[in-house]
């Protein structure tokens, strides 16, 4: 039989399923890997089952290793420079017994057969088996079906699957933002009844399936599906806090539906998991700074953004994101409310910002005030306002043209000159920097030092015309340069 799949499958995955075969053995591809080739993606993780045993398996081949309880043994390909078939993972078929933490099998037990190890799978969609050699599919649960239907159903009894696993119930959820699916009404009714069994769960892999609902295509999706079947509040409750809270006129959404249309713009654009996270959360503390203004005949939320640092800060650490995540993802929400009204803001106060939030995260912080922006139901991302503000900020990054920047200060000018301080100094100095703007080459030690004695020996009148050429050449620079910025930014 013709193999449907056979040009999307690496020779690496279907050389050690046919090993297996060519010894006897039976192999399918399982899980997530059919089920993405399926609906025509490229598999992230290939996972084979079979009906040999652990050590059936090690014998098979050259290199594996095998470090777990639950029979699934590490099959290593040397001969690829592709990270993600160095190692695929070969599982004995197998069945399991009560699962006591809501998490792991009390119990496994191998099986000869293909049909015992799909019914253990959470959901139809992950419950499909593929033959390579064969090019045939093993279908007990109707997955084909739901993935044309775009469905995540549990396989059998939705009530048995969340018991005995209860981070399948986030799986689920990040499955819906993922693929686009929904879930199906048995299936949604079961996560409602078992969400509170995510108190079990190690924070660490919650974290992890928050940051691929983050890190989908949908996220806004995945975290309303977490809300309406009650599961937020068990991996970042402080979010529905914002449910509710209406703001001011510059807002079309209450702050739950602003955060979450954030985010989405983040997901949208391709952005990272730190504007991400910051996009998510940078008004979590809106709620509990929200105060009415009789003067302004509306909501304020005086302080939320350092408020909002804190909380972020708390909900990070104790998610145990990674400190470096923590303190970037932090300063991108303490940071987010800055003035950006190009007639009252001054390129001191761009500075300073960028002195805040740090000269690697100012496009960061940037990306989440666009973020913020299409939040609050606004059409433009950019206005011009936005677009002089971020000029101001190229201008503020710029690498000064100044004396600054030489390898030499006054105070070694004199001392390898003999001059005494005074004009002459800084005339020098001038020249020294129209030489090195020219050839960046000369900013040595030794070079500036030599020039600079040769420039003490001309008169005062020759250097004052070196030295005020070079005042002009630096602000000749400084206008092409600043001219430049605010064209590609489309601002005067």
């Amino acid at each position: 039989m013709s193999n449907p799949f056979e040009s999307k499958i690496p020779k690496e995955v279907a050389h050690v399923a046919n090993t297996l075969e060519n010894k006897g053995f039976e192999a399918y591809l399982v899980g997530g890997c059919v089920r993405d080739l399926l609906l025509g993606k490229t598999p992230k993780d290939w996972d084979i089952t079979t009906n040999a045993d652990p050590d059936q398996i090690q014998e098979t081949f050259e290199k594996t290793f095998y470090e777990n309880e639950y029979g699934t043994v590490g099959v290593v390909n040397e001969d690829t420079t592709d990270e993600t078939l160095k190692v695929v993972e070969v599982t004995p078929y197998r069945l399991e017994e009560r699962y006591s933490d809501a998490r792991h099998p009390d119990s496994v037990t191998f099986s000869k057969n293909i049909e015992d190890d799909l019914k253990r799978r959470d959901f139809t969609i992950n419950a499909i088996a593929y033959s390579v050699s064969k090019g045939q599919i093993v279908d007990k649960y109707k997955g084909q079906e739901d993935i044309k239907d775009k469905k995540v159903q549990a396989v059998g009894d939705p009530d048995e699957r969340f018991s005995e696993d209860a981070l399948r119930i986030l799986r689920a959820i990040r499955l819906t933002a993922e693929l686009g699916f929904t879930i199906n009404t048995p299936t949604e009714k079961a996560i409602e009844k078992a969400a509170n069994h995510l108190e079990k769960i190690a924070t660490e892999r919650i974290r992890d399936e928050l940051i691929r609902i983050i890190m989908s295509d949908r996220p806004k999706e995945g975290l309303e599906y977490a809300h309406k079947l009650g599961v937020l509040p068990y991996v970042v409750p402080d979010l529905e806090r914002g449910i509710g809270i209406d703001q001011n006129q510059a807002h079309k959404y209450e702050v739950f539906e602003h955060n979450l249309r954030c985010v989405q713009h983040s997901a949208d654009k391709k952005w990272d998991i730190d504007i991400r996270l910051a996009a998510l959360f940078h008004d979590i503390s809106k709620p509990e700074t929200r105060r009415w203004s009789d003067e302004k005949k509306d909501w304020t939320f005086h302080g939320h953004d350092v408020v909002g640092a804190r909380v972020t800060k708390k909900i990070l650490n104790n998610l145990k994101f990674p400190k470096k995540t923590v303190e970037k993802v932090v300063a991108l929400v303490r940071w987010h409310l800055f003035f950006s009204d190009p007639d009252q803001i001054t390129l001191s106060a761009v500075r300073r910002m960028v002195k805040n939030v740090g000269r690697d995260n100012i496009w960061d912080l940037m990306n989440v005030r666009a973020c913020d922006r299409i939040g609050t139901g606004r059409p433009k991302e950019h206005p011009y306002r936005f677009r002089k503000y971020k000029s101001m900020v190229e201008e503020a990054l710029r690498d000064p043209t100044t004396v600054g920047m030489l390898n030499i200060k006054g105070n070694r000018i004199m001392e390898v000159t003999g001059e005494t301080p005074g004009p002459n100094i800084g005339l020098i100095l001038h020249a020294l920097l129209e030489e090195v703007l020219e050839d960046p080459k000369h900013n040595t030690k030794d070079y500036l030092e030599k020039r600079a004695q040769e420039l003490a020996k001309l008169s005062k009148k020759e250097l004052e015309k070196l030295g005020e050429s070079g005042k002009q050449k630096i602000e000749k620079s400084e206008e092409d340069s600043v001219k430049a910025i605010r064209e590609k930014y489309w601002v005067k």
